[in-house]
């Protein structure tokens, strides 16, 4: 059922873009393919990360059975799938109701057991809900406010737990690279995905994040390598980036 309370930072127009695609989240050849190609080396980083945090085995087949997970703004479920297959109690919310209908139905037809809820951040905190692990992956860009959207999900990060927060930086190399090279080079993405002007600087998410009480642990860059054509982990944060902190 769609949650019907205000948000402030649920942007209608952006929430509509992705609702328009919502069928093609899973298809690997479709308007997501890039996601999907990206998706490995997030997923790794997570797993190691979390494993380390919380001293669970790396090489167990499901290393965070007991730990709840909400992944906000999770799509069509390309990253709460596996990690609810890693053992995670998993809640995936998105403000699209189309694309809760798409993660479910995937979900139904893999078998994988997942609390698809459509709905906000700020919502889930007014019901007092708290998680070992908050996902918020490439969301901050498409919020319409920055500082309540990171502020509820930090208050959604249990005393202990940790937060992932994916975005682009906002530089003339992510402007040529992320914007102009993806959208309208490329082809990667479809064109208007992404506004620069919403890109957010590793500092300011920082500062924000840590002015909701949390810490910060790591900052983390990902590059695309073109020779071997695939994402890798890199120390270069100009463009894509991920911050771990916890509470």
């Amino acid at each position: 059922m769609a949650d019907s309370s205000p948000s402030l930072s649920i942007d209608p127009a952006e929430v509509a873009k992705f609702s328009a695609l919502a069928a093609q989240w899973w298809d690997p050849a479709g308007k997501f393919a890039p996601l999907h190609k990206f998706n490995p080396v997030r997923l790794a980083f997570i797993r190691d990360q979390a494993c380390a945090h919380f001293g669970r085995d790396s090489r167990s087949l499901r290393p965070f059975e007991g730990l709840s997970l909400l992944d906000i703004g999770c799509g069509g479920g390309l990253l709460s799938e596996p990690m609810a297959r890693l053992g995670f109690a998993v809640i995936g919310a998105d403000a699209s109701d189309r694309n809760i209908g798409t993660a479910r139905a995937h979900a139904a037809q893999t078998g994988v057991e997942i609390d698809y809820r459509a709905t906000s951040a700020e919502a889930l905190t007014a019901e007092s809900r708290a998680f070992d692990v908050v996902l918020n992956m490439e969301v901050v860009e498409h919020v319409a406010d920055v500082s309540a959207y990171l502020g509820a999900c930090a208050a959604l990060v249990k005393p202990g737990g940790i937060t992932f927060v994916a975005t682009l930086n906002k530089t003339l190399k992510s402007l040529a690279l992320a914007k102009i090279g993806a959208e309208y080079v490329l082809n990667w993405l479809p064109r208007g995905t992404h506004d620069w002007n919403r890109f957010l600087p590793p500092g300011e998410l920082e500062k924000s994040l840590e002015g909701s009480g949390l810490t910060i642990m790591k900052r983390q860059g990902v590059s695309f390598d073109p020779l071997a054509w695939d994402w890798k982990l890199s120390s270069d944060v100009d463009v894509n980036y991920m911050v771990v902190a916890k509470r």
